[in-house]
This record gives C-alpha cells, structure tokens and sequence, in this order.
C-alpha cells in the first residue's frame, strides 16, 4: 500500500513539473515573439540615415533626436558606436567619392600672374651735404630725365660760406702754410664742392654765396616721401614712387645735412614681380625659362629667366614673389603694368592626387584617408602643382585610398585650429 502511494506521489509531480515546463517555454516563446517584434522598430538620425538604434536618443554625430524608422536596418548601420563617436577633428564620417593617388611623370609648368616695377638695385639718393636754403631749383616736375653732371639746385650754406672765407683768409695772409690750405680745401671738397669751385674760390678771393650743385646719376628723378623729407637721412627707396607728382621741394627752403632731396631711379632696368602659389614654389629654381606677356601689349611675348626668389613669405600671403630683371632701352614696358607669366620646370616624377584633394591649414597640408566607412585626416607634404593636380613628397602612398574633396569634409572649426596650431 505505502509502494503505491509513493507512486502516486511521483507521478503527480512529474506531471506538475511537466506543466512547470510547459508554462515557461510558453513564456519564452512570448517574449522572444515580443522582442523580434520590438526589434523591427529602429531609431534613425533625419540628417545621418546611416545610423540606426534598438532605442530612442539622440544623433551621436550631430546630436539631433532620433526618429522611428520601420524596416529592417541597412547596410550601413554596421557602422560601431565607437566610430561614430570619433573626434571631428580627426575622423569623419561621409560617402564621399574616393580617389588612389597615381605614380607618374608629369610634363609641368607653372601659370601665375604679377606687375612690373623699378628694379631698386638703380635707386640713387641725392642728399643735401650741408644745412643752408634752396635758392634755385632746376628741377621742375616728379620722372623729369637728368644727367651726370646736370646742374640741379643752388643752396645758400652759412657754413660753406664761413669755410670758403677761411680758406681765402688763409691763401692770403698764411701763404706758407701749405698744411692748413690743403686742409681747408679739402673740407670743401668733402662737402660738395668741386675741384674747379675751389680753385676759382681762390683765384677770385670771392666766395660762392649761392653754390650749384650737380647730379652724380643718371635716370628719372623721384620725389622722396614726405616722411623722409622731414626727418634724418635714410637709405631706404621710396614705397611708392608715383604718389607725390608735385615735387615736395620749393625754392626757398631750407634743408638739413644729410637729407634725401630726391631719388634718381634707371628707367631702361626694370623688374617683373611674379606672385607664385606656395604650393607651386617646390618646383621652382633660378635661371628657368619664363615667358612674360602683357595686358597692354597683346601678341607680345619676353622670354627671360627667373633670377631671384624671395626667401621668406609675408604675414597674410599665400603666395612667394620672384623676380625677372627685365632691359627697358626703348622706355615701351611702363611700371604698374599687369604681366602673366609661364614658367617651365619640365617632367615631374612621382605621386600626384587632385589639388582639391588637399587642404591648406597654413603650417600644415592635410588629405583624408578612407577607413572603413569613415575618412581620418592625414598631413602630407606636397610639392609641384601642375594645373588641378598636385604633388605628393611625403605622407601618400599608391595603395591609399583618399577624399576626392578635402575641403567638403573639413568644416569643424576645431579641426582647423587643431591642426593650424600642431
């Protein structure tokens, strides 16, 4: 009786746990049936399609509120929360088109644009060697043409007077004292007067009250800056020649020692001032051919070289200036004017990419290589610039795979002032 009582008892509780287990499988087919169900509502960004979530929240690229998207997820929503959440100034995400640097030699020139201008290496200053007033003035207008040996102002000096009464004093009452004559001559000399003047001074026994005074140079004759006429003598050209076309000089006033009067610039030497793209200068070296043509003379062409490259760039400028000493005997190329120049600088092996494939930050060149679904900034250093292409030195290889556009993915203020300021 006890044996079948304790078979009872197993047999029902075999059927309780059977109905235990019935009851939560049934459970867990509900809940898997609600989460496959749940999981068909995906989260999406209206500006970032790519990215898609189990959830509601916010955009992890631009922060705005997700919305629901029915369906199942793209392809793109592979895309790992980790890469989404780079820092924008490294990392960016876009399906922008991709390019592959190309290894070749490229046939190049380089296209710019500039003015001419003096060449300053003619700059000659005519300064007043002594204080005094200008009693005649022969030189009339700004670019008047003088001559070495042209008569160009007569000055009252108090002091060259007072030296040229000692000298007479001398001559006529020291005779024997040959040292002190050749001293007060040669005081003269030093201050400007010719040979021939003191020799009549001593002659005559009268001295110059108003003495001429001559040209050394030949060439145009240029105002000095008003700025310079007023204060201590100076080396430095004008800035601009062409600013003060009255002269700043009047009969009748008085000038200090040492002061620039006026500025003899050569007219038949002139320079081209070729405005070169930074990019572009790598390439660039002295003595190569450049042909020169000008706005104001269509069909004319000037073959010539480069013969100088300024060696350090201006604040703001994107740019680095050359120049091409130009002959201008016949006066027909006139400064200011506007001139293109071609410059050859042959073949150019090595990697190149299109020039809007890389941006530049100032003190760093940076392209964006493709990783994955996401593009990462990389600095290069490039070289020659030919056209829409560019050369890469250092940084690229032919296997990367890079932004057809840099520009379109460098939009983060961040980004520039990280890498401006590395």
């Amino acid at each position: 009786m006890k044996g079948k009582m304790k078979a009872i008892n197993i047999l029902i509780g075999s059927v309780v746990l059977g109905a235990m287990l019935l009851s939560a499988c049934s459970d867990k087919e509900k809940k898997e049936a609600a989460v496959q169900v749940k999981s068909t509502v995906k989260y999406t960004c209206p500006m970032h399609p790519q990215i898609l979530e189990d959830h509601p929240g916010s955009c992890p690229i631009c922060g705005m509120t997700l919305v629901k998207k029915s369906g199942q997820a793209s392809e793109g929503a592979g895309i790992s929360l980790n890469t989404v959440l780079q820092p924008v100034n490294s990392s960016v995400i876009s399906n922008i088109n991709a390019i592959v640097p190309e290894q070749k030699e490229v046939p190049t020139e380089i296209l710019a644009s500039g003015y001419l201008d003096f060449d300053s290496r003619t700059f000659n200053n005519i300064a007043s060697r002594f204080s005094g007033r200008i009693e005649k003035l022969y030189i009339k207008y700004a670019f008047q043409e003088i001559h070495r040996g042209q008569r160009i102002f007569d000055i009252y000096s108090p002091d060259i007077v007072t030296a040229q009464q000692d000298l007479i004093y001398l001559t006529k009452n020291s005779a024997q004292e040959t040292g002190l004559i050749n001293a007060a001559k040669q005081k003269l000399l030093l201050q400007g007067m010719t040979d021939e003047q003191v020799n009549q001074v001593i002659k005559t026994g009268k001295p110059f009250y108003s003495l001429p005074v001559y040209s050394q140079y030949d060439g145009h004759v240029h105002d000095m800056p008003h700025s310079q006429m007023a204060g201590a003598a100076t080396t430095e050209p004008p800035s601009d020649l062409t600013d003060n076309l009255p002269l700043a000089i009047k009969e009748g006033m008085y000038v200090e020692k040492g002061q620039n009067l006026f500025n003899v610039v050569n007219p038949h030497m002139l320079w081209a001032i070729i405005k070169i793209d930074r990019l572009a200068a790598g390439g660039l070296k002295l003595n190569q051919a450049v042909k020169i043509t000008l706005r104001d003379a269509p069909g004319r062409a000037i073959v010539a070289k480069v013969n100088f490259i300024e060696p350090a760039l201006r604040d703001g400028d994107k740019t680095i200036s050359i120049r091409i000493y130009l002959d201008n005997m016949d006066h027909s190329l006139k400064v200011n004017s506007f001139v293109k120049a071609e410059i050859q600088i042959g073949q150019v092996s090595g990697i190149w990419i299109p020039h809007a494939a890389v941006i530049d930050l100032g003190k760093t060149k940076v392209v964006w290589l493709k990783r994955g679904a996401s593009f990462q900034a990389r600095q290069v250093i490039t070289g020659t610039v030919n056209g829409n292409e560019v050369q890469i030195t250092k940084g690229l290889a032919t296997t990367d795979s890079l932004a057809a556009n840099a520009q379109y993915l460098t939009d983060s203020e961040s980004f520039i002032k990280t890498k401006g300021d590395e």
